[in-house]
């Protein structure tokens, strides 16, 4: 018995979960989970189903159910639950996102492939290989900016990349970039702190007094920090809190979020809904 996924999104309607349900009766599939949602404002539907099927390859399926796509001009995608997404890690020189998902992964809590780290530094070269990961090192100018980033994309083609993932990944990728990427690259950053920007806003926050910070995972696009958000966490702090507090206390919580984000995309739990996303649970 195998097990997959199918996503779909399309104009809302009636029948579409009785005919996606009939589809799957009729090959004998069992139904294991189903969330759905009907977003009134863009009038779109959205489904996800896990289910069980015996005697079928991913390809047939795809194929058998592309009639039904057709008839309720639906965006959809179905994977094998049992095959695991190849993920490319970028970072620059702050390594606590990356060490969290190495260790996630190694202790087999994330299931992914990491297929490489590409980074514009050589700092965390020893680790990456310590875990008998590739390390790629990539350093990035203004007069080279765009055979770097040409070389990791030839890189996501090589090594059949599914996700990539941004973790506290220094550079502003350029539109082209983004464009190739879309849908497929996910970025950490402080979201609950958007009046300090630039250098070093965990202590520009402190000396503000803030009472909460915390973390937001989104999409990458072009523009920059207002992808569709995928996963959100705050924490309270206080006047007893140091910069370098904020900045321990802030690294936790990008580091949760992050793999959080990337659980839910691996396990395609994440439809995207114009600027926003759809997550179920």
């Amino acid at each position: 018995m195998k097990h997959y996924i199918l996503t779909l999104s399309c104009p809302d309607r009636t029948g579409i979960v009785h005919t996606v349900s009939g589809f799957l009766l009729n090959l004998g599939g069992n139904i294991i989970d189903s969330q759905q949602f009907g977003d009134y404002d863009s009038k779109t539907f959205f489904l996800r189903v896990h289910f069980s099927l015996e005697n079928f390859d991913l390809e047939t399926l795809r194929e058998k159910f592309g009639g039904i796509a057709t008839q309720y001009d639906m965006n959809w995608k179905i994977w094998d639950l049992e095959q695991k997404s190849n993920v490319l890690i970028l970072v620059s020189k702050q390594g606590h996102c990356l060490n969290d998902l190495l260790f996630r992964t190694k202790s087999g809590n994330l299931p992914i492939n990491i297929v490489g780290v590409v980074s514009n530094h050589r700092v965390f070269e020893k680790l990456s290989k310590s875990y008998g990961i590739p390390f790629y090192h990539l350093p990035v100018s203004k007069e080279n900016r765009k055979e770097q980033e040409a070389e990791i994309l030839r890189l996501v083609d090589e090594l059949e990349v599914d996700l990539v993932v941004l973790a506290r990944y220094m550079q502003i990728l350029s539109n082209e970039m983004c464009e190739a990427l879309s849908g497929k690259a996910i970025n950490i950053h402080h979201s609950f702190l958007p009046s300090f920007k630039g250098a070093k806003p965990y202590h520009q926050a402190y000396a503000r007094g803030v009472k909460i910070i915390g973390a937001t995972a989104h999409y990458v696009t072009s523009d920059l920090d207002e992808g569709p958000i995928i996963e959100q966490e705050i924490e309270h702090v206080d006047h007893r809190h140091t910069a370098e507090d904020l900045v321990n206390v802030g690294s936790d919580i990008e580091s949760l979020v992050l793999s959080r984000a990337v659980r839910s995309h691996i396990e395609h739990r994440i439809l995207i809904n114009g600027s926003k996303t759809v997550v179920f649970d």
